[in-house]
């Protein structure tokens, strides 16, 4: 199999347009693809100070390769890292190594916030208390509500005007599905590759990988010759996102191109559920000010639930 663009052997073909392409076509693509989701969504701008949420695996350190080599560019545009510890045992220290290595490697700044200092616990803690509770919730659903908060705190920090996460396509589908199985209409309705909030206490949010599957993003990384962490958390198996995974990606082998299918759908019906939603009035968390439909923000109605606030 030849590549399409130069007659180089191919090193991937993509199914669901039928392209073959060699090693460096196949990372301009990946890259083109970022830099048009960029562009599109107006997600960057010549002077950000950007935070990548670096996690040290496939996605996330494959997205700070690809900004560091546009932030070169632009040279009064800043690039930084932040990791956050959520503090689990046999698994996040291989992560933090990679994370400063690759940071190292490119000189961008680093940070790494910890929920032990953050939020007093360790996620090991969390989850020992949230299975005494017994309340359904699984590991992953507090770890995402406290992950987010801590990255956005990590941010700040850092005088970061956007906050970039590495959410790929399959990501993305996988979050809109769980909006609808979950009946959560207003956060279906956030659910947007750049996100913004009222009163500016959180760093707009900017996802440049959407449009890229997740396959792609990890042969991305191995092409490039990235080092990044490769096991699965282990708590990973108890959420609800890992059989959605198992579900679309059945359906993407049968029917190439429909995780594509799924995202251009939502992206024409969004806007109609945003005006169905615009009318939920934002408050002020009780215990820590940040924007809350409810009397606690999220994050601190699940500390409260296990005793922490």
């Amino acid at each position: 199999m030849k590549c399409m663009k130069c007659g180089v052997e191919a090193v991937f073909q993509r199914l669901y347009s039928g392209e073959a392409l060699c090693r460096n076509h196949y990372l301009r693509s990946v890259e083109q693809r970022v830099y048009t989701a960029i562009k599109s969504r107006r997600m960057l701008t010549p002077t950000d100070t950007t935070a990548v949420a670096l996690s040290g695996g496939k996605d996330s350190t494959a997205l700070l390769h690809i900004l560091h080599g546009l932030e070169k560019r632009f040279p009064k545009a800043k690039l930084a890292a932040v990791t956050v510890d959520e503090g689990i045992k046999g698994y996040r220290r291989e992560a933090l190594a990679i994370a400063r290595e690759n940071c190292a490697r490119l000189g961008v700044e680093h940070a790494v916030v910890s929920f032990k200092e953050f939020y007093g616990l360790s996620l090991d803690a969390v989850v020992r208390r949230v299975r005494k509770l017994k309340s359904g919730l699984t590991p992953c659903a507090y770890c995402g509500v406290l992950r987010r908060k801590a990255l956005n705190h990590a941010a700040k920090r850092l005088n970061a005007s956007k906050l970039a996460t590495a959410h790929n396509l399959d990501d993305f589908v996988q979050t809109l599905l769980l909006n609808i199985f979950h009946g959560d209409i207003y956060r279906l309705a956030r659910t947007e590759p750049v996100t913004t909030e009222s009163g500016g206490r959180f760093v707009v949010r900017i996802k440049p990988l959407y449009e890229v599957p997740e396959a792609e993003t990890a042969l991305y990384a191995y092409l490039q010759g990235i080092k990044f962490q490769s096991t699965p958390c282990p708590y990973a198996g108890t959420a609800l996102r890992s059989d959605l995974r198992v579900i679309v990606n059945g359906m993407e082998s049968k029917h190439p191109g429909i995780k594509y299918t799924i995202l251009r759908t939502f992206e024409k019906v969004i806007p109609a559920i945003k005006e169905e939603t615009k009318c939920v009035e934002l408050r002020t968390c009780g215990n820590c000010g940040d924007p809350s439909i409810g009397n606690l923000c999220k994050p601190c109605e699940m500390l409260q639930q296990i005793n922490v606030i």
